[in-house]
């Protein structure tokens, strides 16, 4: 929710490219790992789920970096977002080194 709370304060110009690609990217994170954890008895469509989050947080990421380099949002809040974000690739890539333990 605190991507989409800030991207309400982008330039209107935004609306159909920045905004909708950075809202997109950072709510696949979630609905990855959501569809993954409903087929984790499926240890590689596990897996695959938790690539794919991985890879919209990296979007999301990019996303972010540009976001600053537009001057929507300070480097303080860019900072706080990438901590986050590197830290759910902390966890994701847990998650995938002990799969075994959540496909059972």
């Amino acid at each position: 929710m605190e991507i989409f709370e800030i991207t309400k304060e982008f330039p209107k110009e935004e609306t159909y490219s920045l905004i909708d690609q950075i809202r997109r990217s950072s709510r696949s994170v979630c609905t990855n790992l959501s569809e993954g954890w409903r087929k984790r008895k499926y240890e590689a469509v596990f897996i695959n789920k938790l690539r794919d989050a991985a890879q919209e947080a990296a979007e999301t990421q990019t996303w972010l970096e540009l976001a600053l380099a537009c001057e929507y949002i300070t480097r303080n809040i860019f900072q706080g977002i990438d901590e986050k974000y590197e830290h759910i690739f902390a966890m994701l890539n847990t998650m995938e080194k002990k799969v075994g333990t959540f496909c059972k």
